[in-house]
């Protein structure tokens, strides 16, 4: 279940975040990223996916896309600006409402860290679940080093321990695992691409 200090943060200042994101430039390393390992023309889910922008890049790039959050304030920033995409209310670990084996492609960049910590391994395993076999999942995290830690608004950022995060993918092949400085927040991200069994 989402951090309710967090989810309520979403929940109260979603325009003005959904403002800051839709006018923050464009993602191209994501988008590169994307572009290399993801199943092109494959059913994509946007987890977290906040209010829709990287939905309708998907959706606008060959990935037919369907965006999931669990922040009711973000999806309705999300259906205002695109209301003919997608968007459905779900949060991790348990997504209800989606199928196992469902899509082809698994997208959730920087929002696990904004779980307890002790929910990341059940939200990852999930995650892999919905892709399909030899479907793709894209997975990213703010990294913060020692202890857990709130911003000005009140939300998490969780230490990621990023070792549990791989032992949940152990069963899928690694196809990408970097840490590096994010060009858009300036703070240091870790990424993985994984490619489930087939």
């Amino acid at each position: 279940m989402a951090d309710e200090q967090t989810l309520a943060a979403y929940d109260q200042a979603a325009a003005a975040f959904a403002t800051d994101w839709h006018t923050q430039p464009a993602p191209e390393d994501l988008h590169d990223i994307i572009t290399r390992f993801f199943t092109s023309g494959g059913r994509t889910a946007d987890i977290g996916c906040g209010s829709g922008r990287e939905v309708a890049w998907l959706e606008a790039n060959g990935y037919p896309a369907q965006g999931f959050d669990a922040s009711e304030g973000l999806l309705m920033e999300a259906r205002a600006r695109y209301p003919h995409l997608a968007f459905s209310r779900s949060e991790l670990p348990a997504l209800s409402g989606i199928a196992d084996g469902s899509f082809d492609n698994v997208l959730c960049e920087t929002v696990i860290m904004h779980l307890d910590r002790t929910l990341v391994p059940a939200s990852v395993r999930r995650m892999l679940a919905i892709a399909r076999p030899g479907g793709v999942l894209y997975l990213s995290w703010r990294v913060t080093t020692g202890d857990d830690v709130r911003d000005p608004q009140g939300r998490l950022y969780a230490s990621v321990d990023t070792a549990s995060v791989l032992a949940e993918l152990s069963p899928a092949q690694l196809l990408l695992d970097e840490e590096l400085i994010s060009i858009s927040s300036g703070k240091t991200v870790h990424r993985l691409v994984a490619k489930k069994a087939g």
